[in-house]
């Protein structure tokens, strides 16, 4: 998750490729745009990009980590599912 907040961005949140520190934050116009994934979050020039939930940055984590975290998950179910006991069907 990415932070860009200055007078053109207004507190842009953005899902990147890049690391949110110091040595890889730049900020538009310069910021490299195919870096960007997704955002959760544009003010600038007007509000055009904005959560209902108003969750910019919960949002934007979870897309970051979906790729790692859905494996995982899914993995998570199946797992429990062989805990279960089976069902029997019986036969006449």
């Amino acid at each position: 998750m990415r932070l860009l907040d200055d007078d053109h961005a207004s507190n842009l949140v953005a899902v990147s490729t890049l690391p949110d520190d110091t040595e890889h934050t730049v900020y538009w116009p310069n910021f490299d745009h195919g870096t960007i994934v997704a955002a959760t979050l544009v003010q600038n020039p007007h509000r055009y990009v904005d959560i209902a939930d108003a969750r910019w940055d919960q949002n934007a984590t979870f897309i970051a980590h979906a790729r790692s975290d859905i494996p995982r998950l899914i993995a998570e179910i199946r797992r429990l599912r062989e805990l279960l006991p089976q069902e029997r069907t019986e036969s006449s």
